[in-house]
């Protein structure tokens, strides 16, 4: 039970960012920040035609969850 909570609180230190970031990462993580967000709305109307309801998170260049993958920056 013991390893266990120590692992726990190993993971948890392990996910955890600088208060104090450098700017070559800061740099690195605004670039990531960039390339995840939504495309404009007007690219939705722009492809599918107005009639057509698709969330503007299709036309992303990278697919990316701060849960699901990380960055490694």
């Amino acid at each position: 039970m013991r390893l266990r909570k120590k692992t726990l609180r190993l993971k948890k230190l392990r996910n955890k960012m600088a208060r104090y970031k450098h700017p070559s990462i800061k740099q690195r993580l605004s670039k990531k920040h960039k390339q995840t967000r939504w495309a404009p709305f007007w690219t939705v109307m722009k492809i599918y035609g107005k009639g057509r309801r698709v969330h503007p998170g299709r036309h992303t260049a990278v697919k990316r969850n701060w849960r699901r993958t990380k960055l490694k920056v």
